[in-house]
């Protein structure tokens, strides 16, 4: 069907007349997913933007002194771009008494690891002092996991100086991105690690990468940026020419250096294990590797962000601290057994030369 253009046009340069950032500027179309939960610092987004990409920081889960104090430690690493990911708070719908249930079940595991449970409660992630903090910061990029923005949170940020990119996991929602101005949307496929971008995890998209980028190619022509799964050269080649400007790799930068990624969950990304999507560590529908907490609790977990989060972070906590990768949320993508330690800006240099030989081969079958 004909691709049309949903929503306002979108400038060129912000209201102060300074070029707003654009994906064509990236000498590697490679993006660094914000990876909130611990993965993310600023050592890790600097190193992707030094090395031509475009590195994140993610806000999720942090205090706004917190996310203050990255912005200026990433400000002193790079001159570069870069980019901050906040999530858009939901309206509360848990059921209290499924929530009751699951704190009941989940009573043993907190014994185990000698915690107590989390209180369960619904907030917006300190929403409005984020969006202060990206507006203040004039940051390249503001993306956006879990809805869409409205219209006029896109215009505050645009108007500051960021591109607005918004996470889709289906053709509608890439059109709901579009309309409200979205510069760029992050078409997130089922293979991704960790949270599904998802605005209604009631109904998470569930389609693979390749098959998601045609329909939202088809259904906007809104720049693209490819996630889920990416972890090599020639899988990079394949998104750029299935329509995407850019790839966005979170589980592949996992095993850097400069990754906050913990010990156990290091150990979990070099073994042999399946994934699975499940909803028993945040009460949202996230891809992890297949542990025992995922094995037991998956099919009792309601949907219930954030309060399942706030009730088994104690439990997480202590099972990191002792190693115990077992009661741990090891968010990664399907492609995780193809991740490397690597330093991350040799990783993105060397990505970014593997999709470029990728493509000049595919080239030549045609020649």
């Amino acid at each position: 069907m004909a691709r049309e253009r949903s929503g306002p046009p979108v400038e060129a340069v912000t209201l102060a007349g300074m070029p707003r950032f654009s994906l064509d500027s990236l000498e590697q179309p490679i993006v660094q997913a914000p990876l909130a939960g611990g993965a993310s610092t600023p050592a890790l987004a600097a190193a992707v933007s030094e090395a031509g990409g475009l590195g994140f920081l993610a806000t999720g889960y942090k205090t706004p002194a917190a996310v203050r104090s990255e912005l200026e430690e990433l400000r002193r690493r790079t001159e570069r771009p870069f980019g901050v990911n906040l999530f858009v708070p939901s309206v509360a719908t848990a059921d209290p008494d499924a929530v009751d249930r699951y704190a009941r079940g989940l009573r043993a595991e907190a014994q185990r690891y000698g915690a107590e449970l989390g209180t369960p409660r619904h907030d917006d992630d300190a929403w409005n002092d984020k969006l202060a903090l990206a507006e203040e910061a004039r940051v390249a990029v503001a993306s956006f996991t879990f809805g869409c923005p409205a219209a006029e949170v896109v215009g505050r940020l645009r108007a500051a100086g960021a591109a607005v990119w918004v996470t889709v996991t289906t053709a509608a929602e890439a059109r709901a991105g579009a309309a409200a101005g979205a510069d760029a949307l992050v078409v997130q496929g089922v293979e991704a690690g960790g949270h599904r971008g998802s605005f209604d995890d009631a109904a998470p998209g569930d389609v693979g990468l390749l098959v998601l980028l045609q329909l939202a190619r088809a259904a906007v022509e809104t720049p693209l940026v490819a996630a889920g799964g990416i972890a090599t050269g020639a899988a990079i080649a394949a998104v750029l020419t299935a329509g995407a400007s850019a790839a966005q790799l979170g589980t592949a930068l996992m095993l850097t250096p400069e990754s906050g990624t913990s010990a156990p969950h290091r150990a979990a990304l070099r073994a042999d294990a399946d994934t699975a999507l499940t909803r028993a560590f945040s009460g949202r529908t996230a891809r992890g590797i297949v542990n025992r907490f995922l094995r037991e609790h998956s099919g009792d977990a309601p949907a219930a962000y954030p309060e399942l989060h706030h009730l088994t972070a104690p439990v997480r906590a202590a099972a990191r601290e002792r190693g115990d990768a077992d009661a741990l949320n090891l968010w990664a993508g399907q492609a995780f057994g193809l991740s490397r330690e690597e330093a991350a800006g040799e990783l993105v240099r060397r990505l970014g030369a593997e999709a470029r030989a990728a493509l000049a081969e595919a080239a030549a079958r045609f020649g």
